[in-house]
């Protein structure tokens, strides 16, 4: 990607340039499914296209963790769960590069320090601008939380759709996937994970 570092010169917008062997896949990817890539209409969309899945994946260029790295000790003596939930987010699935579109729940039970609950959605989307799957986005999701808060317990809910599924293949519109992961106490203590998962609304 550093090849698209400064201002494009053909572009007086200032937007990243395109090199031009990414632009022929497009043209090739256009033209392989039945179009003219060099119709009117059609001209200007391998930039388009590129400068879009820079943006899609633009979570490739940062650490999730970076997030986590301020936090706050004076909590007042609080000790009970942290909760942010129906967390809008966008990914694309890594085996047909077709969106992921759904809400996230996170969770955690402080030890001794919290975050700003902004950071907590700024991890969730520095993992799911990157090509995914749901089930490892999950994952790294409360992994990064366990690993840089050191908290209780920690548990994520995803609910998404994919459009691998409802927009091709089996094409089964209105389906939904959800997936979880619970550690610490949420995972050892039934009834830590029953208080968490009513708060979710599950």
């Amino acid at each position: 990607m550093s090849s698209l570092v400064g201002p494009d010169e053909d572009d007086p917008r200032g937007k990243p340039p395109v090199p031009e062997n990414v632009q022929d896949a497009i043209r090739t990817l256009i033209e392989w499914s039945g179009d003219d890539p060099e119709r009117e209409g059609l001209l200007d969309t391998p930039k388009r296209v590129a400068r879009a899945w820079l943006e899609y994946c633009q979570g490739y260029g940062e650490d999730p963790s970076i997030h986590l790295s301020r936090v706050f000790e004076e909590v007042g003596g609080y000790n009970e769960i942290v909760l942010l939930k129906d967390i809008p987010f966008q990914s694309h699935c890594e085996h047909h590069m077709a969106p992921i579109i759904g809400k996230a729940a996170i969770a955690y039970l402080p030890s001794d320090r919290v975050v700003g609950i902004s950071k907590l959605a700024r991890v969730l989307h520095g993992y799911a601008r990157r090509l995914q799957i749901q089930e490892r986005l999950t994952a790294e999701v409360a992994d990064c939380i366990w690993d840089n808060l050191q908290p209780q317990g920690v548990a994520v809910v995803i609910e998404a759709s994919h459009a691998c599924m409802t927009a091709r293949g089996v094409r089964t519109p209105g389906v939904g996937m959800t997936t979880s992961r619970m550690m610490g106490t949420f995972l050892k203590d039934e009834r830590s994970r029953k208080e968490v998962l009513s708060l979710m609304g599950y």
